[in-house]
């Protein structure tokens, strides 16, 4: 048992140091309280004193004033140094201690000064406790609250006669002013939306208007009784704080704010010495050989992007509110938003860019695409328009146009116009050249088809029942409805020179060989031939 005795000492010095030891360094340091007295600061204990933590100092102080303001003394403040601080007593009766720890040393405060603070806002508070005690000048105070209700009351009908006289009046003046001025024998707005707008108006000044008469109403009321001062001299503050604070940003960023606008005035004077260079391309007045008048618009367009853009991340930094962790926030929202839907939009950018430089596309040319033929009108960076003969106007995505084949009608041409096919299928008892030349002839007899280049005919296919005939002619008409008229005319010709040769326009199909082979005579040939040359 002996031996185990030094074990048992260690053991016992072991949790001592662990329960009073280093762990107990990592404690918090305790926190600063401030003494309030009938919701009026007075001081600030930020250091323990004699073990009593600042809390429980601060709540012993507030109940030493009180019981010195309830014994109805004459309350003077009087101070005695001593070697531990400052001793703030009330007709001679300790309230509290102010020590060296409890200044504020961030700001160079001195004992001194804490002490003057402390013993000024305890003569206010005093002060303010005789007043409540006081019961004329409660009364006063009574009476001017009611006075200042009474006027208030009286503002706020006035505010509201004055709406509702200007209600009346403007609503006359909108109404007469909507049937003098008019454009173009309309009127430029309509009376009844014109009204309600007014009077929205009317209404929003009158509530801010309202609302500062009861803010001052407030203010003034609760200033006027002891308790609720401090009260009523923060809410008095409160609109001047703000004010001050946003004056202070305004001034501050001013600044910067001035270096943003020249960055962007300057990305304004770019954009605008290069757009009269643009313009004359795209009107065809001055030298164009850089850059294909079609595509000056667009390029246009995407150099004042680029140019913006480099001007939006220039000014970025000097713009009010960058550096804010709201301001941050939006950008990474708008980003992850773009970045999440914008894959199928810039896609189509893309591909709009692909068409217009690769010269895929240009305006004014007949083409076909995906089943739909027309002109295209339009070229943007994510549809092209395309109109047709039909009275439509279908827009294609140009992802579309990207993903499908496109029969350009108008760029193998030669000057003006675009190329005009179409197709027959003639059995093989017919002579190959009678069928050209009746062909050819619906073509000459087309308004609208030109001589020169000639048409032509093509056999595309030799099929198993009969022969597939191609008629390619080139046609001067620009407008889609001319077009579409030209092909049914086209049509029609070649349903009457047929009929007139006495030649069917069928595809013959049957399952046996004929009596008779289907085979065109020499002399029906050579007749065929002589036809065509006279």
């Amino acid at each position: 048992m002996a031996a185990l005795r030094p074990l048992r000492l260690l053991l016992v010095l072991l949790l001592v140091v662990l329960a009073f030891g280093p762990a107990g360094a990592d404690t918090p340091a305790p926190q600063e309280a401030t003494v309030s007295v009938y919701h009026r600061p007075v001081a600030v204990f930020r250091a323990p004193f004699l073990g009593v933590s600042p809390a429980d100092r601060a709540r012993r102080a507030e109940d030493s004033i009180r019981e010195a303001l309830a014994r109805g003394g004459p309350g003077v403040v009087t101070v005695q140094q001593e070697p531990q601080g400052r001793v703030v007593m009330i007709d001679g009766a300790l309230t509290m201690i102010i020590t060296p720890q409890d200044t504020d040393r961030l700001r160079g405060e001195t004992l001194d000064q804490a002490t003057r603070s402390a013993v000024t806002a305890l003569t206010r508070v005093i002060a303010e406790t005789s007043e409540a005690r006081d019961r004329g000048r409660i009364l006063r105070a009574v009476a001017w609250s009611l006075g200042a209700t009474v006027v208030y009351v009286l503002l706020c009908w006035a505010v509201l006669w004055v709406r509702g006289v200007l209600n009346h009046h403007t609503s006359q003046w909108v109404d007469a002013a909507g049937r003098r001025v008019r454009l173009a024998h309309s009127r430029l707005w309509q009376p009844a939306r014109a009204r309600r707008i007014v009077q929205l108006a009317l209404r929003l000044l009158s509530w801010i208007v309202l609302a500062a008469f009861t803010y001052q109403w407030l203010v003034f009321v609760l200033k006027r009784f002891p308790f609720t001062r401090p009260a009523g001299e923060q809410l008095g503050a409160f609109v001047f704080q703000i004010g001050e604070r946003i004056g202070g940003g305004v001034l501050g960023a001013l600044p910067d704010l001035a270096v943003a606008v020249v960055i962007f005035a300057l990305a304004r004077a770019a954009t605008g010495m290069l757009r009269p260079a643009f313009e004359r391309v795209e009107h065809g007045t001055g030298g164009s050989g850089w850059i294909d008048r079609d595509l000056a618009r667009p390029t246009r367009r995407i150099v004042n992007v680029g140019i913006w853009l480099f001007a939006l991340v220039m000014a970025y930094p000097y713009l009010p509110g960058s550096q804010t962790e709201a301001f941050k926030g939006v950008s990474v929202l708008v980003g992850l938003m773009v970045t999440l839907g914008g894959s199928s939009l810039f896609g189509q950018a893309a591909s709009g860019m692909i068409l217009m430089y690769s010269r895929t596309l240009r305006l004014g040319e007949y083409v076909r695409v995906s089943g739909t033929e027309g002109t295209v009108v339009a070229m943007g960076t994510f549809t092209t328009r395309v109109r047709t003969g039909m009275g439509e106007e279908v827009t294609l995505p140009n992802s579309v146009l990207m993903g499908n084949t496109i029969f350009n009608l108008s760029r193998d041409v030669q000057g003006r116009g675009y190329m005009v096919t179409t197709g027959v299928t003639i059995g093989y008892d017919t002579a190959w050249r009678e069928v050209e030349a009746m062909l050819i002839e619906a073509a000459q007899r087309t308004p609208g088809v030109l001589a020169e280049p000639p048409p032509r005919v093509l056999q595309r296919a030799l099929s198993d029942f009969y022969i597939d005939y191609r008629l390619v002619c080139q046609a001067s008409p620009e407008l889609p409805r001319e077009r579409t008229q030209l092909q049914n005319a086209l049509h029609a010709n070649i349903v009457d020179v047929f009929n007139e040769h006495g030649v069917q326009i069928m595809s013959p199909h049957y399952l046996g060989d004929p009596e008779q082979p289907k085979v065109v005579p020499p002399t029906r040939a050579q007749a065929a031939s002589v036809a065509r040359k006279g």
